[in-house]
């Protein structure tokens, strides 16, 4: 059992604004970032594997199946805030964030392996199972996820360390995101496809998620966090704070528009792999491959120019190349399948840069506003960051299967894809290029003129 933290003092913690003395030790940033196991496993295969499992395996319409995706994390909008709200009043041994990290996180474990279970096999009833396993999970993520989110502004009040934590952090997400999203379809094709290989896919991911539980839980041990023990007085009061800040609000609409954008990509890469690259066995693994792994390569580049340009102005930069490399893939039917995967290697270099740089804003948001007010904020701040941010993943899938339905996309109960129509295919296309591009490109002008304080090197 860990040792009761010692209340920290806010001079040192930074709650108050002030800077810490000394940086986080590296196995607090190392152990901080296995979270991102939980939070990367449980925001990918959904987006990439459900929507498929849905049409191509239950038999469910893709209209249908498109808001089966959708309904269980849209209820994630009414579920964080209040997740961040209590964990900001809780009070234990572990600190108020840690507890939800360990309980919560096992529970989302069990809870996604359930989601792909298949006890009524496919059809109707498989579909209404799904969405009511689905919505329990993300039930479950969010109280994982909110207090998780909330710990760097209370780890450190350094602005800079807040950048290192969030770049190990996002370091360890694409390592999340290219083993589940790599490895995932890997594990349903070698075990059988169809329901059986879900099933041994859904315990796959669920072990991934329960080390990321653990790891945070564990990790985070060293560091006392929670010096501002006040709270706005009620749930209403502190959404109202949350709201009233100009730059939180800003930074958030920008962050669940572009997560739709991206969750579209996400939720396109086998539809894109087999009716564009003919390729429903590999392609999925490479697309994946080539779309994280250069965020493992060049994190330690954008976080020199995120010092040298500001947070702002750099995830700007980010959200460009992102958008523009979505755009090009317009052109993937008369590609080379290598000048594809080049492609979509631009689209890893500018997703590692805009979650780096959003997920660094947002803490300097939090505990700019804390110091400010003197009360806890962080818990209700990011409750409201992830319900966004989990909504965008969940409309993202749900817009693509919207695509495809009014394309005349075919569903299946084979296990595989059924033959599409050209307009079909063409639907696919743009749904994973068009579509994506233009609301990665929406969120950046949300962050015209947006500033947090006048430090140049800050917030900019």
């Amino acid at each position: 059992m860990d040792a009761p933290p010692a209340e920290a003092d806010p001079s040192v913690t930074g709650l108050s604004g002030a800077r810490r003395p000394d940086p986080l030790p590296r196995r607090v940033h190392a152990g901080y970032a296995l979270g991102s196991l939980a939070t990367g496993a449980f925001g990918t295969v959904p987006g990439l594997l459900l929507l498929p499992y849905l049409t191509d395996t239950l038999g469910v319409a893709a209209g249908v199946a498109a808001l089966l995706v959708l309904l269980p994390k849209a209820w994630d909008v009414l579920v964080n805030p209040v997740a961040g709200r209590l964990s900001d009043r809780t009070r234990s041994r572990w600190g108020p964030r840690r507890p939800w990290l360990l309980g919560a996180g096992l529970a989302l474990a069990v809870l996604f392996a359930a989601i792909f279970a298949a006890p009524f096999g496919a059809g109707p009833a498989a579909g209404a199972y799904v969405a009511v396993a689905f919505l329990a999970t993300a039930t479950a993520f969010a109280f994982f996820q909110v207090p998780y989110v909330a710990m760097p502004a209370e780890l450190t009040g350094d602005r800079a360390e807040r950048t290192r934590l969030m770049t190990w952090r996002i370091a360890v997400l694409a390592l999340a995101i290219l083993v589940s999203g790599a490895v995932a379809p890997m594990v349903v094709t070698a075990t059988g496809d169809g329901l059986a290989g879900h099933r041994w896919m859904g315990l796959f991911v669920a072990v991934l998620i329960a080390l990321g539980a653990v790891g945070a839980f564990l990790g985070t041990r060293a560091v006392a966090t929670g010096a501002v023990t006040e709270t706005e007085p009620t749930l209403r009061a502190q959404l109202a704070v949350a709201a009233g800040n100009r730059p939180f609000r800003a930074l958030l609409l920008c962050f669940v528009i572009q997560s739709a954008g991206v969750a579209t990509i996400l939720a396109g890469v086998s539809y894109f792999a087999d009716q564009i690259l003919r390729d429903p066995e590999n392609g999925p693994t490479l697309l994946f491959a080539c779309f994280v792994g250069p965020a493992l390569l060049v994190m330690p580049l954008w976080s020199r120019l995120g010092a040298r340009l500001g947070k702002r102005t750099a995830l700007v930069a980010a959200s460009l190349v992102l958008a523009a490399g979505a755009l090009a893939l317009v052109a993937a039917p008369a590609l080379p399948a290598a000048a594809v995967y080049a492609v979509v290697a631009l689209l890893g270099v500018g997703y590692a840069g805009q979650q780096v740089f959003a997920l660094a804003l947002l803490p300097d948001c939090v505990a700019h506003e804390t110091a400010r007010t003197g009360r806890r904020q962080a818990g209700v701040f990011t409750g409201l960051w992830t319900a966004g941010e989990t909504f965008g993943l969940a409309l993202g899938p749900g817009l693509y299967g919207l695509v495809l339905q009014v394309s005349g996309y075919v569903s299946s109960d084979t296990g595989t894809a059924a033959a599409q129509s050209d307009q079909a295919r063409l639907g696919v296309l743009l749904g994973f290029t068009v579509l994506p591009a233009l609301l990665v490109g929406l969120g950046v002008l949300l962050l015209r003129g947006w500033t947090l304080d006048p430090d140049p090197k800050g917030a900019r």
